[in-house]
Formats: C-alpha cells, sequence, structure tokens
C-alpha cells in the first residue's frame, strides 16, 4: 500500500512541477525518479542501476530512432517534400478524411513497426496535412498516436503481443485474427473521441525554421518525396515478415540482409541518405553543425533527453517492485477474463511499457489458466487479447510514448493527457468489453 501511495505522489510531484511550475519535464522526471528510488526503500546500487538501464535502455531502442526521425522530417520539411506527400495523400483521400487516414496509418504500420518508430515518421507528413487540410494538428497527432497503439498491443507481430502468446501457448494465427478485429473496432470510438475532443486544442505545427532567401523554389518530385519515408517502411516490414517463425524467406543470404537492413535504425538511416537527394542543389554545408543538420541535432535534443528520463522513471518503478506487488494483489481475485486485463491495466499504468506489462502479465497468470477457466485453446486466445487490451493504457507521464508525442507535436502536458492519455482509456475499455461480449456469444 505504502508503494502504490509513493507512485501516486511520485506522479502528482512530475505533473505538478510541468504543468503548474513549468519546470523542464527532463529535469521533473529525473529527479523525481531518483526521489521515488529513496522513499520506496531502493538502495543507493539499485537506484544508480534504474538510473543506468533506464536512460540507455530506452535511448538505445528509440534515441537514434527519434534523431534520424527528425534528420529525415528536417530535410522533409525545408524542401517542400512532405507538402508534396500531404498533396499526394489529400488528392488519394479527399480534405475531409485526413483525420480516419492519419488514425487508419498509424494502424496499419505499427504492426511491423514499433509505435514510436511510426510516430516519428509519420509526424512530418501529419504537420503537413494539417497545414493543407485545415484539419487541427492535434486531431492528426493524436490520430496517429492512438493508431499506432491499438495495433501496437493487440496484432502481433509487435513484441508484446507474439511473447504473451508464447507464454500463455496460444494459436499465434488466431491472435492475430481476433487481435486484427477486436483492435479496429476500437478505432471506431476513437475517431468519434479524436472529434469530439482533439478538435478542440489549439495547437499550430512547428515546422522546421526556414530561410526565406533560401527556401527552395522547386519542390521535388511526388516519387522522391516519398522514397525517404517508404522505402524504411518497407524495409522494417520485410524484416518482420522474415524473421516470421515458419521463415517464409527461408535462412539464406537473403534473409540475413533483409534483415539487416530492414533493422530500424538501418532502414531510417538509409531514409536519411534519400532524403539528402531533395534540395534542388546539394550542398555539403547542410550537413554540417550551422546547417539542417545541426539545426535538426538541437530540435530532437531536448526529445531524446525527456524521453530518456521518462525511462530512468518507468525502469525505477520496475525495480521497485511493483510488479510484483501489483500481480500478488490482484492474482488471487477470480475474475476470469478480466483478470489479465487488470493485471496488465494497473502495470502499464504503474510502470509506462506495455511490453513489460504484458509479458509480465502472462507470466502472473499462465499457470492460473485452468482455475480461471481459460485453459481451452480458445480461451488461452482471449487471455492474450485482453492482457494486450489492458496494456494499452494508461499511456500518461511515465511512458516514452507519452513523451514523444507530446514533445514531438508540441502538445502541453495537459493537453496530453486530455487527447492522448483519455484516448488509451477509451481504447482499452472498448477492447475488453468486445473481448468479453465475443467470449460469451461466440464461446
Amino acid at each position: 500500500m505504502i508503494l502504490i501511495l509513493t507512485i501516486l505522489l511520485a506522479l502528482a510531484i512530475i505533473l505538478i512541477a510541468i504543468v503548474k511550475f513549468d519546470i523542464h519535464p527532463f529535469l521533473a522526471l529525473f529527479v523525481t525518479a531518483i526521489l521515488y528510488g529513496l522513499l520506496s526503500g531502493m538502495s543507493g546500487d539499485l537506484i544508480i542501476k534504474s538510473i543506468s538501464e533506464g536512460f540507455g535502455g530506452v535511448l538505445g531502442s528509440i534515441g537514434l530512432l527519434i534523431l534520424l526521425g527528425v534528420f529525415l522530417g528536417t530535410f522533409l520539411e525545408k524542401t517542400g517534400g512532405a507538402i508534396v506527400i500531404a498533396e499526394k495523400i489529400l488528392d488519394w483521400i479527399g480534405h475531409k478524411s485526413v483525420t480516419k487516414a492519419m488514425l487508419l496509418c498509424g494502424y496499419i504500420l505499427s504492426i511491423p513497426v514499433f509505435g514510436d518508430s511510426t510516430f516519428i515518421m509519420m509526424n512530418p507528413i501529419s504537420k503537413s496535412l494539417s497545414l493543407k487540410s485545415k484539419v487541427p494538428y492535434a486531431a492528426t497527432t493524436i490520430a496517429v498516436a492512438l493508431g499506432a497503439t491499438a495495433s501496437h498491443s493487440l496484432v502481433p507481430p509487435t513484441p508484446g503481443p507474439i511473447a504473451t502468446a508464447g507464454i500463455l501457448e496460444a494459436d499465434l494465427g488466431m491472435v492475430i485474427f481476433w487481435g486484427l478485429i477486436i483492435s479496429l473496432i476500437t478505432l471506431i470510438p476513437s475517431y468519434y473521441f479524436i472529434k469530439k475532443v482533439a478538435y478542440k486544442i489549439p495547437l499550430e505545427p512547428q515546422l522546421a525554421k526556414i530561410d526565406t532567401e533560401k527556401i527552395e523554389k522547386k519542390y521535388p518530385s511526388a516519387a522522391k518525396s516519398f522514397m525517404p519515408v517508404v522505402l524504411p517502411l518497407l524495409l522494417i516490414i520485410l524484416a518482420s515478415i522474415a524473421k516470421y517463425p515458419s521463415q517464409p524467406f527461408g535462412d539464406g543470404i537473403f534473409t540475413t540482409i533483409i534483415t539487416f537492413v530492414g533493422s530500424p535504425v538501418i532502414a531510417l538511416l538509409l531514409g536519411v541518405f534519400l532524403s539528402f537527394t531533395l534540395p534542388t542543389k546539394f550542398d555539403h554545408k547542410l550537413l554540417s553543425s550551422s546547417g539542417w543538420i545541426g539545426e535538426a541535432i538541437l530540435i530532437a535534443a531536448p526529445v531524446i533527453l525527456i524521453t530518456g528520463a521518462g525511462g530512468v522513471f518507468g525502469k525505477m518503478l520496475q525495480n521497485s517492485g511493483i510488479a510484483d506487488l501489483v500481480g500478488e494483489g490482484l492474482a488471487s481475485a477470480s475474475w476470469g477474463i478480466f483478470l489479465p486485463f487488470l493485471i496488465a491495466f494497473s502495470l502499464k499504468t504503474a510502470q509506462g511499457s506495455s511490453t513489460v506489462a504484458m509479458i509480465t502479465t502472462a507470466s502472473i497468470i499462465a499457470p492460473l489458466l485452468g482455475s480461471l477457466g481459460m485453459d481451452s485453446e480458445s480461451m488461452r486466445v482471449f487471455a492474450v487479447l485482453a492482457t494486450g487490451a489492458g496494456a494499452i493504457a494508461i499511456s500518461h507521464a511515465n511512458d516514452s510514448f507519452f513523451w514523444a508525442v507530446t514533445q514531438l507535436s508540441g502538445l502541453k502536458i495537459s493537453q496530453g493527457n486530455k487527447t492522448h492519455s483519455l484516448g488509451t482509456i477509451i481504447m482499452s475499455f472498448t477492447a475488453i468489453g468486445l473481448i468479453f461480449l465475443i467470449t460469451k456469444l461466440f464461446y
């Protein structure tokens, strides 16, 4: 109980420091994480270890992705390539369907790609589409974020659902089948939530600073504009397929190559190299510390640091024993399909990582499936999906994805809570409601 109260106190300190006193999120997160470690009784060595693992772990996984994504976005914005992409997408889907398009783009891309990566790559397009279509930028931002969230927790081959299915020995094909159906339906209330709430948030897209005297007079072609974005996505998707247990591409040299070039960092790096072809006349000074690359680093640095601080806070929570406490407290109750949901929901809310919440929950309930009446082949599938539904929410101050969404878009923390955080709650409860209904009607 004391540990739970300590967590609530830490979250309150973070939010008050940022929202009321305008303290930089990095400092608020980092200092509060250490304070939480001390109050929760962690040893000095474990606190230091949590700082190192939390910061290094998060930055090792998405720090370079953020930096490379900002590089790519800067070149797309400054050369007009993002505008070209926006115009083409609007030609295809129409000016009245931008929010739906962003929601579906985030959803589809986050099946083979991490949600963070999807948001980072889609953010420049989201900005441009917002400006071009006059749809509020907050709406396009939250549409991409919620779309990515839905498939990230419910549809393999993202790591969380695959690991959970493996631990619970569920049929992966059925997890994918029902996961697609349930996650797609969750987009419906999410869309109306965005229309109702996010549309009212005043947020202007902050494009890269453009020197009006040196602005590109001629936009790049549509093919050149799309290629830096499309190629990395295709490579990442192909690499994901290549890693599938059935080995559809075999285990030869092609698989080895596609696995390497399809890793998110390498794929995005290739995209950055392709973006260098976008300026009408390329000047190597663009790559200098005073050029576009230097400017992009200045833009990316605060985002990377804040994301890393969020990782420290999440790791501090994990190492304090919160997972064991929450798991033991809920495992004693026989709540059927709602048990994995509640455990995952509590863990996600407490420590920030959807993947950690799913894997921990699966490990807790695996030996309980028989007593819960979920040891049949079909119910194991829905135990996986209930776990994923719980791991959707609540995305807030201790979730690195929350900070990526708010910092890259410019949303205030309070606005992020009102839109992204609340949106994940709606999506999570919609998913578990559907799962309960399906199990009652068909199983």
